[in-house]
């Protein structure tokens, strides 16, 4: 984690697995399922798609200190397959900034998955308390797109 002027927070986390990067893409690009299986996304919804552009709007809900948090975001999203690069940008929520990217790359012997996410809270949000949890969720995420890449690709093979 890397703390940013203004209370922004980049975090980074990669993973390498014997998962093919294209089966990761597959599942990284199921929009409309994202929140079957991406923990703390309680929707996912495709707006718009145009070419390799595309708009989402989620909404993500967790604990935190004892209360329930959600936040809403519109994001845009740019898909640039030949690089494995999926980039996203806040357009519209509940936060000043939120971006980042999903980068699959192929491997000899499987791929790496990398998450890049840049945060900002809202005026009043205390970014230092949900330190701890935004670590938390970028792993819990990272390694929830693991899983529905294994189980998919097992259901291929």
């Amino acid at each position: 984690m890397e703390r940013l002027p203004g209370g922004a927070r980049r975090l980074a986390v990669q993973l390498k697995s014997a998962i093919p990067a294209d089966v990761f893409w597959d599942v990284l690009t199921d929009y409309a399922h994202l929140a079957d299986f991406i923990p703390n996304l309680s929707s996912s919804e495709l707006v718009m798609r145009e070419g390799a552009k595309v708009r989402l709007q989620q909404v993500g809900s967790q604990q935190l200190l004892g209360m329930r948090f959600s936040a809403q975001v519109l994001l845009e999203l740019h898909e640039f397959k030949p690089d494995g690069m999926l980039r996203f940008l806040m357009l519209k929520g509940d936060f000043r900034r939120f971006e980042g990217s999903w980068q699959v790359r192929t491997l000899p012997d499987g791929s790496t998955l990398f998450y890049e996410l840049t945060v900002q809270g809202c005026v009043g949000m205390p970014i230092g308390l949900i330190e701890q949890r935004l670590r938390e969720d970028l792993s819990s995420n990272l390694f929830s797109v693991e899983r529905e890449a294994r189980r998919r690709h097992k259901i291929e093979n």
